[in-house]
């Protein structure tokens, strides 16, 4: 296996190189970590700075997954899993829990939400139902946190079109929700007209707040469409990534560079791609 294939770097180190697996790659983590010959960078850091690497990793995986690059996937998953060591490792440290808690709650929680497989409730369900079900557990063990508010943990550093859509979730489950896309679409303008209303008389703090709840109306119309907006704003990305590539490409066989363009001509060959694309 893969997994216990010995770095060279370690063959010094037996605890490490007798170790496979998990605990081969817990053993790496505690070396990196050790105050007297750990890694300088690695013992510098904490939650809050290795937090932002957790959440990039995360959309490395996703990346991955979406260029469908099956060859990478298992470095990019490989790279997520040392956050959620690299978290343990630390919580260890401080006395807080061990990576074997962090294993623990999870299964617990696996099992917890699924009595129709790990319980004596039936299989017999719809996706539809099952997804009631699990909203109702998910509620039940927010109560037990004595999180009280519809609101409540709903996770602050999640990307902010994802956040957006579960707090409208949250509050449609109360009924506080337009009745269907038409009403949102008409929020929709009416946001927008108070975005130039501000840019023409107010100042960049009331511009970005009018931006943003344009932004927050356009996940809401998302939601009542049942479009992931992070998903549609990466496909976005990528044919504008795909089609601006074509417009280099182009201007590359005629040995010059965007720069040596214009808008007008790059416009043209924006058009040329697009319509490549279709046909």
């Amino acid at each position: 296996m893969a997994d216990q294939a010995l770095h060279p770097a370690l063959a010094d180190r037996p605890t490490l190189a007798d170790e496979t697996g998990i605990p081969r790659l817990l053993a790496i983590m505690a070396a990196l970590r050790d105050p007297q010959t750990g890694c300088p960078w690695d013992i510098e850091q904490n939650f809050a700075t290795i937090a932002p690497y957790t959440i990039e990793e995360a959309h490395e995986v996703a990346d991955a997954i979406a260029r469908e690059a099956w060859d990478e996937l298992p470095g990019e998953l490989g790279d997520l899993l040392l956050q959620v060591v690299f978290h343990a490792q630390m919580a260890e440290e401080a006395g807080m829990f061990g990576f074997s808690d962090v294993v623990a709650s999870i299964s617990d929680k696996m099992i917890d939400r699924h009595p129709h497989i790990f319980g004596d409730e039936s299989r017999d369900k719809s996706a539809a139902q099952q997804i009631k079900d699990w909203e109702e557990i998910k509620a039940r063990e927010r109560a037990a946190k004595a999180e009280k508010g519809v609101l409540d943990g709903v996770a602050l550093g999640l990307p902010a079109l994802t956040r957006a859509v579960k707090l409208q979730n949250r509050a449609a489950r109360v009924g506080f929700d337009w009745p269907g896309p038409q009403d949102v679409l008409a929020k929709i303008q009416e946001e927008a007209t108070e975005l130039v209303e501000a840019r023409d008389s107010m100042d960049h703090a009331h511009q970005t707040e009018e931006f943003g709840d344009l932004m927050f109306v356009m996940a809401n119309l998302a939601r009542h469409l049942n479009i992931d907006p992070e998903e549609a704003l990466r496909l976005a990305n990528a044919k504008f990534t795909r089609r601006f590539r074509s417009i280099e490409a182009a201007l590359a066989a005629d040995g010059r560079r965007p720069e040596d363009s214009d808008l007008a001509e790059m416009d043209a060959l924006w058009d040329a791609a697009k319509a490549a694309e279709r046909a």
